[in-house]
């Protein structure tokens, strides 16, 4: 296998539109294009963070079963509105915005920003009102993640209870599409070459998506990588398990004369253990353990290193 194909490289990025691009990747061995490009697509669509208006109140607004005196659209379609804004946020908290507004068409530049947010698409239709002596003011919570939110977790989450909670794509990738054709390096024309189509909503540029993807990719991996190797030695005992072992071995294992050991096991003395945790006085008080009994269980116990 040659080196070309262990090094698949972008050569080519070629923007289409302000939040288009096509990346092209090459050269990957056969069949890798397919198992690049599902994965790539699948990262790219639930793992990449983005912003997005988690909870919104308005104004004499209590629930959003319900139409605003002055307003075309009834709140579920603002509800449905404020969904397509798509924002940035630079911060790790919530951030709380509001626009206030009389008369005439309401959009997401009219949103009273702070250094934190940018609004990706400031033309983004949120209302549209008739009366021109009406005031629409919406109070909006922004917050960052991944993937997607449902409304029971964004209720669950609300900064404040009287807001109305919103389900969230939390994505800025809005569609992925992939292609797998081949190409040649040399004299080897039995390569993949992966062609991917990113689309976002213009709150990331899609190069930008495309290797955080790739990152995520690899830190999985590296995480993985080489935790599954088994070793084929032995555990070797540190010296407290030994001493432990050691403690429970049987009085007549210890090659003990036939008198001493007799001695011991008659006294109750079964166990190493309980062997040196006799004291002088104790072993002279054993019945049948003379002196030279003594001088032998000591030898026994020096030797054992207790």
């Amino acid at each position: 296998m040659s080196k070309a194909i262990l090094n698949p490289v972008v050569s080519n990025v070629t923007a289409v539109g302000d939040a288009s691009a096509i990346i092209t990747i090459e050269p990957l061995a056969s069949g890798y294009g397919q198992t690049l490009g599902n994965s790539l697509r699948r990262v790219l669509l639930g793992s990449i963070e983005g912003a997005a208006v988690t909870a919104f109140k308005i104004d004499g607004i209590t629930h959003e079963f319900t139409t605003i005196a002055g307003v075309k659209e009834d709140v579920v379609e603002i509800m449905l509105n404020l969904k397509s804004i798509a924002i940035k946020l630079f911060s790790d908290k919530p951030v709380e915005l509001s626009l206030s507004k009389k008369g005439g068409v309401v959009t997401a530049g009219d949103i009273k920003t702070t250094a934190d947010i940018e609004i990706a698409n400031p033309d983004q239709l949120i209302a549209t009102i008739d009366d021109p002596k009406t005031e629409l003011k919406i109070d909006l919570v922004v917050e960052n993640g991944r993937g997607y939110q449902t409304i029971e977790e964004s209720t669950l989450k609300r900064l404040h209870s009287d807001m109305i909670a919103l389900d969230a794509v939390f994505s800025p990738v809005r569609r992925v599409r992939y292609a797998v054709d081949k190409t040649r390096v040399g004299d080897n024309v039995d390569l993949d070459k992966l062609t991917l189509t990113i689309d976002t909503d213009g709150s990331i540029e899609p190069g930008d998506a495309f290797e955080q993807a790739a990152a995520i990719l690899m830190a999985q991996y590296e995480a993985l990588a080489g935790d599954t190797r088994i070793s084929d030695e032995e555990p070797i005992a540190s010296d407290d398990d030994q001493a432990t072992d050691l403690l429970g071995l049987p009085v007549d294992e210890l090659n003990l004369s036939a008198r001493t050991t007799n001695a011991l096991i008659g006294a109750g003395v079964k166990t190493v253990g309980e062997l040196v945790s006799l004291s002088d006085e104790e072993l002279n008080d054993l019945k049948g353990f003379g002196a030279k009994a003594r001088e032998e269980v000591k030898e026994k116990v020096a030797e054992l290193e207790f």
